[in-house]
């Protein structure tokens, strides 16, 4: 099963692109969303967004040519894209579709941002490579591990954040699903995967690190998220009758909570459907998303909580019936959130309240619904917020945006 599993998701590595002069041809889907330039050339995917606390939006990606890969990364400053910039490169990454690289800034001049690289000849044997920068991204470190198991086994699906003067970090880490390290191995799995944090000081060493949760789903995306009361890690967890459905851990006073069920969807699934929750937090207020498609019917729902994730309100539905997932959340303030996903080809967002009210949804592009669609991106900054996603036939990065104030 797992073998198969796998199979899928590597084959929908995207190889090259296309951009310049085709850009300018773009028809906003609709009319509330502005087509902005993508500071992306040839030879691009895996598009990441994030905006830091200085209100900056920063785009991520890999070029490939040839067996070369290289992460770039783009900020866009008074409405205008800087040089691309260079933050790694090399001809022995691991690169797919769904676990993107990330990069991540504090504001000020401290940047860190990560990229898998193989660490043996087998196929699904790689490692998390971590680079900072203190000079606002103009030299990088020389990469290192994330973690320090050693083993030859899957590390992945990392989520970076911010935390005080560190950056919290917290990934898919395969170090048990080797050698036979634990005893619940379960169709044909020597052992579980593990979902693991850490904090990471502004020169890229670790400064505590823990084991969150001993069995997860093998590769959706973690997110994570800070409240008040620190942070919070959201993920497709897996029972031992493959119930797949979404958990939650948090730190409060300096220790980590059980993983507890954000809803009890009880999908059972016996494979990774590769589809990780998104979360967001203003102040101890969360907001949740998901996919879940139990019954073959492709649900986004999404869930809002004003205590830190001790309790959950009402769930809200917000998918039309054809919904593959690939989701995304920013909150606007503490009660509304704007959802972004993929329903069909289409990608999509719209706003959603805590008390399950929600506004027109707003076709952003069309995408399409194969693996080198890929997951479209989002972030706010200002009264702007913006999206990126892969255009799989012209095979390019396209960025847009829509003014909240419309």
């Amino acid at each position: 099963m797992r073998e198969v599993l796998h199979i899928v998701i590597i084959s929908g590595i995207i190889f090259s692109c296309s951009g310049g002069d085709e850009e300018q041809k773009l028809v906003a889907v609709s009319s509330k969303v502005t087509i902005l330039s993508s500071p992306a050339g040839d030879s691009c995917a895996q598009p990441y967004l994030f905006t830091d606390s200085a209100g900056t939006v920063h785009l991520s990606w890999i070029e490939k040519v040839g067996k070369q890969s290289t992460l770039k990364f783009s900020s866009l400053v008074n409405d205008k894209w800087s040089l691309p910039s260079t933050i790694a490169s090399g001809n022995n990454w691991f690169v797919n579709w769904a676990d993107y690289p990330v990069i991540s800034t504090d504001g000020n001049k401290n940047y860190i941002a990560h990229f898998l690289e193989k660490s043996d000849t087998a196929k699904f044997t790689y490692d998390v490579k971590i680079s900072v920068s203190s000079d606002s991204g103009k030299t990088w470190s020389t990469p290192e591990a994330l973690h320090d198991d050693g083993k030859k086994a899957e590390h992945g699906f990392v989520s970076i954040i911010p935390y005080k003067d560190q950056f919290f970090v917290t990934w898919l880490d395969g170090r048990k699903t080797v050698n036979g390290e634990s005893h619940n191995s379960h169709s044909g799995h020597q052992g579980e995967m593990t979902l693991r944090a850490a904090f990471i000081a502004e020169n890229g060493h670790k400064t505590n690190e823990w084991e969150l949760d001993e069995r997860i789903c093998d590769c959706c995306q973690t997110t994570a998220a800070i409240t008040t009361d620190g942070p919070i890690v959201v993920y497709r967890d897996r029972s031992g009758d493959e119930i797949r459905d979404i958990s939650i851990v948090r730190f409060l006073d300096g220790e980590w909570t059980s993983p507890k069920a954000v809803y009890a969807d009880n999908w059972r699934i016996r494979a990774c459907p590769v589809n990780g929750p998104k979360a967001d937090a203003i102040n101890n207020d969360l907001a949740i998303a998901w996919f879940s498609m139990k019954d073959q019917k492709g649900q986004v729902k999404v869930v809002f909580s004003n205590d830190n994730g001790e309790s959950f309100g009402r769930v809200i539905q917000i998918g039309e019936g054809n919904a593959i997932g690939r989701i995304d959340l920013v909150m606007l303030d503490s009660s509304s959130a704007i959802v972004s996903w993929m329903e069909g080809s289409s990608v999509k967002k719209v706003t959603v309240r805590s008390d399950g009210s929600k506004e027109p949804s707003v076709v952003i592009a069309s995408s399409s619904d194969k693996r080198s669609g890929g997951f479209p991106q989002m972030t706010k900054a200002g009264d702007k917020v913006f999206f990126a996603w892969t255009d799989d036939k012209a095979r390019t990065i396209r960025v847009a945006s829509i003014n909240l104030s419309d």
